[in-house]
């Protein structure tokens, strides 16, 4: 069952890195409160660095990071947040992995070079043909085999979700084959918490839509084949169960009625591939996460103020935001309360769309929350890729459909060593990291002291 208690092991790991950080709080609160550098090396050194494999999320490695990340909040003097009697947040995630390769056939007869990315158990259904270009114009049906290359291959699964279609199977692109090198050829199958199944429904039978791809002249053939049987198999789907943890950490306020803000990332990063290849994660989102520690340390070293803080750092994002759905189901503080959220994600990077030390806000215009922390010194503008729906894609997402006020910072959002082996810790910008940081000390202490309470503007604030 979910609980805000952590299991016997992370209560272990927390209690080990509760001794090791407790001896730096002295010299951490002693300091000058202003972001140190050495210090975001030193927190990106060690949530990127080689032992944590990644953080893959909902693993041991997660669990770590998490109990890291605990340990630090325990460090600065830190509370447990309202009604928690600690600094961990879990819940279980029920998951499936494919052994051994999919078979898809057509009229009983296997169909050469299929690719699977995004797996729902098993499928059986009759062929549709599409041959269009806009993904609202797929028909519905069992099985849609799309003939076209210059769709999205994920906004036609959107659109096969939406028509409950089973199985979408779309051409090679560079779309699919970079997914495909992003999981080490592995199926993405659904991600569900631990009770989210219905009685007496099996994952492997469960809705959702399958993606696959062919090769040009497989798929050519299959498309000239509508009607015919078609069936996705797997030899065999295992289902484990494992807690995914959010580590939470609190800063009292003065003012009980005040209000309070949350600061939040997402510590959980892709792991290690099928192929054994480790997705480190330096800046997706270690670099989210770095900033939560050093913003906390910071603000817990100067005077009290006003309003409450919570410093989250939420578990599985990468996997479909589990950690921060799950938060805004079960806060430690009424939403009400929460008068806005700033997540951090990618900032170790320069965007070089934007002006020197800039990071970018999604959803900028929304909110009137943006130009108010911009106007007190925070290095934050308008997002520049409108079009990529950043502000949907983020832990921030789950909060403002709860009503919260609710945006994310970047720095570079489309950086190329983005979902890569690459995205390691040489290959941050520290310094930019230090600044951005630091940028928003002063806009925090202004807002955690004032009366201002961000509110979304007409049209800004996002349905459910």
């Amino acid at each position: 069952m979910p609980s805000s208690r952590p299991h016997a092991a992370l209560a272990l790991l927390l209690g080990m890195g509760a001794m090791l950080a407790a001896p730096l709080a002295e010299a951490r609160t002693s300091s000058a409160a202003t972001v140190k550098r050495e210090w975001v090396l030193a927190h990106e050194r060690f949530l990127a660095g080689d032992a944590l494999q990644g953080r893959g999320s909902g693993t041991r490695d997660e669990a770590i990071a998490a109990a890291y990340v605990a340990a630090q909040f325990l460090a600065y003097g830190l509370k447990p947040a309202p009604g928690m009697d600690g600094y961990l947040q879990s819940i279980n995630l029920v998951r499936q992995r494919a052994v051994g390769a999919a078979v898809l056939t057509a009229n009983g007869k296997p169909v050469d070079g299929a690719s699977v990315l995004i797996a729902s158990g098993g499928v059986i259904g009759t062929l549709a043909v599409f041959t269009g270009d806009d993904p609202k114009e797929l028909p519905m049906g069992d099985v849609v085999v799309v003939t076209s290359a210059k769709a999205s291959p994920f906004a036609l699964l959107r659109a096969a979700q939406a028509k409950k279609v089973k199985l979408v199977i779309v051409p090679e692109s560079a779309a699919t084959r970079s997914r495909v090198a992003q999981t080490g050829g592995e199926p993405q199958f659904p991600i569900r918490p631990e009770g989210a199944v219905s009685a007496g429904a099996s994952m492997a039978t469960a809705s959702g839509t399958a993606l696959a791809t062919l090769s040009d002249a497989s798929l050519k053939a299959l498309a000239a084949m509508p009607g015919s049987d078609i069936a996705l198999r797997f030899p065999e789907i295992v289902t484990t169960t494992a807690p995914t943890t959010n580590a939470i950490g609190y800063l009292p306020g003065t003012d009980p009625e005040a209000g309070v803000i949350l600061f939040s990332a997402h510590l959980d990063h892709l792991g290690r591939r099928a192929d054994g290849v480790v997705m480190p994660g330096a800046n997706d989102d270690a670099s989210g996460t770095t900033a939560v520690l050093e913003l906390a340390r910071v603000l817990a070293s100067g005077k009290p103020m006003k309003r409450g803080i919570l410093f989250v750092a939420y578990g599985s994002e990468e996997i479909g935001g589990f950690g921060s759905t799950y938060f805004a189901a079960h806060p430690p503080v009424p939403l009400s309360n929460i008068i806005a959220n700033l997540e951090i994600e990618m900032i170790g990077a320069q965007d070089p769309k934007l002006p020197k030390g800039v990071m970018m806000m999604t959803g900028y215009d929304r909110s009137t929350f943006g130009e108010a922390m911009k106007a007190h010194g925070a290095l934050v503008t308008a997002d520049p890729y409108p079009e990529q729906n950043f502000f949907q894609r983020s832990d921030n997402y789950s909060l403002a459909l709860q009503g919260v006020v609710a945006h994310t910072i970047s720095g570079w959002a489309v950086v190329p060593t983005y979902h890569t082996p690459n995205d390691t810790v040489e290959k941050l910008d520290i310094d930019f990291m230090t600044a951005a940081i630091q940028s928003l000390v002063g806009p925090a202490r202004w807002l955690a002291n004032s009366a201002f309470r961000p509110s979304w503007k007409p049209g800004g604030k996002p349905g459910k």
